[in-house]
């Protein structure tokens, strides 16, 4: 590819898209972009070098990032094709590629560990990130969600190990190539994209067929995917149902943490403790050392137990991903990113079984009218594992609305006491309101509010 002194990024705030933004600044290149709000992730990139404009007129492109001979453009499908520097730099012979197609060249030459799911994947893929550190590997990483470990979403390291979340959304995983690569869960999502959840499976099908030849394929048991043919090594995890790797002797702690031991195909290690809590994250941790068992069997090399377990226990999580705010015997405060049926399902009952006989108040904002309107049943069984209910209006993120499709529809679905709240209502109505465990859930902008109602609850703790 030719060499571009200039990067300019649409959709610029997007966590991937940021993510690749910050790499081209560590490179030297000059880096400016349109997002359609401001949020605190821009912010950032605009005090590490980033030019970053909130207005969609040619004009707010900067001078130098007009010209198509130093500038290449970085787009994200989540930007309308119509949009008018979309129009601009389509018109004027810029070269123009996805996120995906870029991420699939800055992998080239990698040993990529790649982490697919339709839920789990930002966990998991940040987990191995932060284990390749704890074990010497000195890896790289793209993900999808900010590391409170590295306190970012961008991992630069001298080896050639790089772990990445694999995005299925508009296909964009199919650019991977992957040595390793786990899928955490195959679900109905993105049907805008898809239309049928047949289609979903048989994409990560494709994906897991773009796997090198001789590598692994670590595969969560119970889903059901088109296998590859070729010559890789197919992996099966769980929970705690026997299989490859699973966790065994797991033991509940204080404050919902777990200890466990990971069952591997060569060996049992022992006494672990994830230092984020919640029985998901045991799963995601099982999914994670699977990984790398089969990075260290490639290349000869035995797992150091010690490190695993110190990464493991020091692993901090992910902004956004079971989030405490509040962790005490009179109020829980938490907020998680799930914004699928299947991922609030599991969520909530990890909530549960870290607290097994207190109130459980989940707040949800629906994310997309698309998914809602394909999903509303589902998000209303999953929210009904709850003991109250508060919804807030749709975010409808990269689509305009669609009649009828409201959280109304959800909420007259949930067998639970249930209202809907306006965003920027929820503290104030968290004050009238005698409150236990509180969850905060969704994938739009939900968490802009967490700050206002940790205050609140924190009154209370």
């Amino acid at each position: 590819m030719k060499h571009y002194d200039n990067i300019y990024f649409m959709g610029i705030g997007g966590i991937g898209m940021s993510a690749l933004a910050r790499y081209f600044m560590h490179e030297g290149r000059a880096v400016a972009g349109y997002d359609r709000t401001a949020t605190p992730l821009t912010h950032a990139l605009e005090r590490e070098g980033a030019q970053v404009t909130y207005e969609d007129s040619i004009e707010a492109i900067p001078a130098p990032f007009r010209n198509p001979d130093t500038t290449m453009v970085v787009f994200t499908p989540a930007v309308p094709s119509d949009h008018p520097q979309m129009e601009f730099f389509r018109e004027g012979g810029f070269l123009m590629e996805k996120r995906s197609q870029m991420l699939g060249h800055l992998s080239e030459g990698k040993y990529v560990m790649a982490v697919a799911g339709t839920h789990g994947k930002t966990t998991t893929s940040t987990l191995i990130a932060w284990l390749n550190h704890s074990v010497g590997a000195d890896g790289n990483a793209f993900l999808g969600g900010i590391s409170k470990n590295f306190g970012g979403n961008l991992i630069l390291g001298k080896s050639d190990r790089l772990a990445v979340e694999a995005d299925e959304f508009d296909r964009s995983f199919l650019r991977l190539k992957p040595n390793v690569a786990v899928i955490t869960a195959v679900a109905a999502d993105h049907l805008d994209i898809y239309g049928t959840f047949e289609a979903v499976v048989e994409a990560f099908g494709e994906f897991a067929a773009l796997i090198k030849e001789g590598g692994d394929l670590v595969l969560k048991k119970g889903v059901e995917i088109p296998l590859p043919t070729h010559n890789v090594d197919i992996w099966r995890y769980s929970y705690d149902e026997p299989c490859d790797f699973y966790a065994t002797n797991i033991s509940l702690q204080e404050g919902g943490y777990y200890r466990f031991d990971i069952v591997t195909p060569d060996s049992v290690i022992t006494d672990c403790t994830l230092g984020i809590p919640g029985w998901v994250n045991i799963e995601n941790a099982v999914a994670a050392v699977a990984s790398m068992w089969c990075a260290a069997r490639k290349r000869g090399e035995s797992l150091n137990h010690d490190l695993l377990r110190r990464g493991l226990s020091e692993y901090s999580g992910v902004k956004r991903r079971f989030e405490f705010y509040i962790n005490t015997p009179r109020q829980v405060y938490m907020d998680d990113y799930a914004h699928h049926p299947e991922e609030l399902e599991t969520a909530i009952t990890s909530v549960r079984r870290m607290f097994p006989t207190r109130h459980l108040t989940a707040i949800f904002q629906p994310h997309l009218y698309t998914r809602t309107r394909d999903l509303y049943k589902e998000f209303a069984d999953a929210l009904s594992h709850a003991d109250d209910v508060v919804l807030v209006p749709i975010y409808p993120a990269r689509e305009e609305p669609i009649e009828g499709i409201t959280s109304e529809i959800i909420a007259e679905r949930i067998d639970r006491p249930c209202q809907i709240c306006e965003r920027e209502n929820l503290a104030a109505l968290l004050t009238e309101r005698t409150t236990d465990v509180v969850v905060t859930f969704g994938a739009g902008n939900i968490d802009a509010y967490c700050e206002a109602i940790a205050e609140v609850l924190k009154q209370r703790a």
